[in-house]
């Protein structure tokens, strides 16, 4: 049951970011990623809802996208936070939440979605 809540939300995430893709581009790997890492709420639940916003890295057949989210939610889009070449190695992610810094500003990436950041190193276009 798990493993598919984990496929609805990336399909949700997929589809979300379609409208923004350009004609023929195809989705090789999404993930999801967060400002702060959730341990701040060990300290205060209330840092986690004013600092926190997810973000969505989708890396397609041709770029990189990082996608500004809303603070309550992984699945909702709304704009574009950085662009990268296809080529940009992601990873290796690490622990139970890696702090990414390869795409801008840094993002943390729950161990749930490790997976995806290999899948999208490994498809990754040769580099320039």
């Amino acid at each position: 049951m798990k493993k598919g809540k984990q496929m609805a939300l990336r399909d949700t995430m997929v589809k979300k970011v379609q409208p923004h893709l350009q004609q023929g581009e195809q989705v090789q790997a999404i993930f999801g990623g967060q400002k702060i890492t959730q341990w701040w709420i060990l300290l205060s639940g209330l840092i986690l809802l004013f600092a926190n916003e997810y973000r969505t890295v989708v890396a397609t057949d041709r770029r990189i996208i990082v996608f500004h989210g809303t603070k309550m939610s992984q699945t909702k889009i709304k704009s574009v936070a950085a662009e990268f070449p296809r080529s940009t190695q992601i990873g290796p992610p690490s622990g139970f939440w890696w702090k990414c810094e390869s795409l801008g500003d840094k993002l943390y990436v729950h161990k749930r979605f490790h997976k995806d950041v290999v899948a999208a190193d490994q498809m990754r276009g040769p580099v320039a």
